[in-house]
């Protein structure tokens, strides 16, 4: 049987159809763009098909209404994700920092951010830190349809960021409605090489030949090697090409969209991943596990649910504030 991960929590891009166009402050000197956003990464699986949570914070989140916390001069506002909602909501102490900070909203009409307070300066994207934006997006997902932020997005002040929303407006409602109740998922897909590699030299009577000659050493043996090789690189390729297409196809009609990102290392032959819809997600688990226990030579690993990650591209033109 395949070994299948599930799930740490990772394209067809949808693009909307507007972008904001109005001067907001944000922290960096530069002018700065959010968001296409980049995947965070997601921790490994734990080898059968299981979810695998965020670690808890010791800090018991609460949930409920709240006004957002008062500024302070040297304090701006990390933007996690974007969300529809008309009334002032509270997730808790989740917020990124050395302290969990409060996580609240900031409004404008029937759309609002997931901010929290944080000082300006350059967050790095230490492992505390992207669990902390990552933990802050998934808890808002559970009951709202997120779309998320990059890493490292603050702005100066709540008005800033409303003004923000008040110019992507558009943008974000178009959005939000086409990735409502879609969740991401992620499908990385590894094997041994030199495994395949052996198949394949006993199914290949070429292939065997040549290896003969190479190990027999009998007289000069570079061309049987370059030919050998060629015909390994080759052998590889197709079947690789040939078990991605397969397993896109057996996901197709279990999901909204998908994407297919670069493999990463020489064990991966797939990095991909998957819109599912809320209703179609049970479908979608019992999928990947019945293509895990049907390719035994292949190891999966899989991850979910997401925010769209993959599947978000709105370009948003900051500038600096007079």
């Amino acid at each position: 049987m395949a070994k299948t991960a599930k799930r740490a929590r990772t394209e067809k891009k949808t693009k909307p159809s507007a972008k904001a166009k109005k001067a907001v402050a944000a922290s960096s000197p530069r002018e700065r763009a959010a968001t296409r956003v980049a995947a965070s990464p997601a921790p490994h699986g734990r080898g059968k098909l299981e979810r695998v949570r965020m670690p808890a914070l010791s800090a018991k989140p609460a949930r409920g209404e709240s006004s957002a916390p008062a500024e302070e001069a040297n304090e701006g506002k990390y933007v996690y994700c974007v969300i529809k909602s008309e009334r002032p909501l509270s997730f808790g102490l989740l917020g990124i920092g050395p302290e969990p900070a409060e996580v609240h909203t900031v409004h404008y009409r029937d759309i609002a951010a997931i901010v929290s307070n944080t000082p300006i300066v350059v967050q790095d994207p230490t492992r505390d830190n992207v669990l902390a934006h990552q933990r802050v997006n998934e808890t808002v997902m559970q009951h709202h349809t997120v779309i998320p932020m990059s890493f490292g997005t603050v702005f100066k002040t709540d008005d800033d960021i409303m003004e923000l929303l008040r110019s992507a407006y558009d943008a974000f409602t178009d959005v939000l409605n086409k990735m409502q109740d879609k969740f991401e998922f992620g499908l990385k897909v590894l094997w041994d090489r030199d495994q395949i590699i052996r198949e394949i030299e006993a199914e290949d009577e070429d292939i065997r030949r040549l290896k003969g000659e190479i190990s027999t050493q009998k007289g000069s043996t570079y061309f049987a090697r370059m030919q050998y090789g060629r015909l390994i690189d080759a052998a590889l390729q197709a079947r690789s090409e040939r078990y991605v297409t397969e397993i896109f196809e057996a996901l197709r009609n279990v999901s909204v969209a998908s994407r297919s990102n670069k493999p990463i290392g020489d064990r991966m032959i797939m990095n991909a991943a998957f819109l599912v819809a809320r209703t179609l997600e049970e479908a979608f688990d019992a999928r990947v596990k019945d293509i895990g226990q049907r390719y035994d030579k292949l190891t999966f690993k899989y991850t979910g649910p997401w925010p769209p990650y993959n599947f978000v591209n709105i370009r948003l033109k900051l500038e600096r504030a007079h």
